[in-house]
């Protein structure tokens, strides 16, 4: 058994990297928001879905404009970054404006309802336009990166491959990762979303702008969200209006895992994850004996959330803190 998984291990650890590096910088979208607001933004993950369609549509026109073949593959992906971040960026600004800010004071779960309420509407109204524009709600993203890359076995495993979107995907979202850190402990802003997640009063009392702080924690990790989902919409291929339900909910347990409201831990929790769920779906059959399979995965991940939230609720890297009174 023990030589069958070492077989698998160097394919296990690539596609583990690549879906741990996407859970991980959505995880830092949910982190942000609950860090400042103590809020479970469940929209989130939709966020990152309309991210994945808007690049998607960018570069489809790029393509039918015969603009892919004559720029690099680098540059229409900078493209596409820049104009889905933007656009989800501000997506999740206006989100905030109209369904949590005048939900502010009110009961937890009442923003939390309205959370859920966004999430289904942003599904419907991607599914509308796009199978009014193309007639399908699945797309499937014309190729930027598909040459094929193999490395040779190790330790007696088989050989395995990747596209080169795997390396676009982990150097893309360190970046994203490595900036975001940068923007939160060395900026001004980011001072004043510290300043506000230790204590929204005292930070106004401070001549700190709470609602423009909220905003603009809004506009980043939404951001961050739309430039994820084009990196998935780049490594995968095929998407739909109902990929960031289930993936928005395996980053929420990364942000958990990590500790919600940490971003280093956050981003620990995504590549974790995304390596254990791989993990399991490539080795689940042969650990028991071909009695649970790789559907198990999100098992596996699920109840690493349970656990975490038994044993130490505050995650990995998260310190338990008294109830704001």
């Amino acid at each position: 058994m023990l030589t069958e998984i070492l077989q698998t291990l160097p394919q296990v650890l690539i596609d583990g990297l690549t879906l741990g590096a996407v859970y991980a910088v959505i995880a830092l979208g949910y982190t942000m928001v609950y860090g400042i607001l103590e809020l479970i933004n469940f929209a989130h993950g939709e966020i990152f879905m309309s991210g994945a369609f808007i690049g998607t549509a960018v570069l489809i026109v790029l393509t039918s404009l015969g603009w892919t073949s004559m720029l690099p593959a680098v540059v229409s992906l900078i493209i596409m970054l820049l104009i889905t971040s933007l656009i989800t960026g501000f997506l999740g600004m206006g989100i905030e404006r109209v369904a949590y800010r005048p939900l502010r004071k009110a009961p937890k779960l009442i923003a939390l309802i309205s959370a859920i309420g966004i999430s289904f509407l942003l599904q419907d109204i991607v599914r509308f336009i796009t199978e009014l524009f193309k007639g399908n709600y699945i797309l499937t993203s014309p190729s930027l990166f598909s040459d094929k890359i193999s490395i040779g076995s190790v330790f007696g495993s088989h050989a395995a491959s990747f596209k080169s979107s795997f390396l676009v995907v982990i150097i893309v979202a360190v970046i994203l990762m490595v900036g975001l850190d940068f923007f939160v402990n060395k900026t001004r802003w980011g001072m004043a979303m510290r300043a506000v997640a230790q204590d929204r009063d005292t930070a106004s009392l401070m001549s700190i702008n709470v609602n423009k702080v909220i905003s603009v924690t809004f506009f980043v990790g939404s951001a961050l969200g739309g430039a994820t989902g084009v990196l998935f919409a780049v490594q995968y291929g095929t998407i739909d209006p109902y990929i960031g339900f289930i993936l928005g909910l395996k980053a929420f347990t990364a942000a958990v895992l990590g500790g919600i409201g940490n971003i280093r831990g956050a981003m620990f929790g995504g590549m974790l994850i995304g390596l254990i769920e791989m993990f399991t779906a490539a080795n689940l059959s042969i650990i028991t004996g071909g009695v649970m399979g790789a559907e198990y995965k999100d098992v596996v991940a699920f109840a690493i959330l349970i656990i975490v939230l038994i044993f130490k609720p505050e995650g990995l890297f998260g310190k338990a803190v008294a109830e704001k009174v």
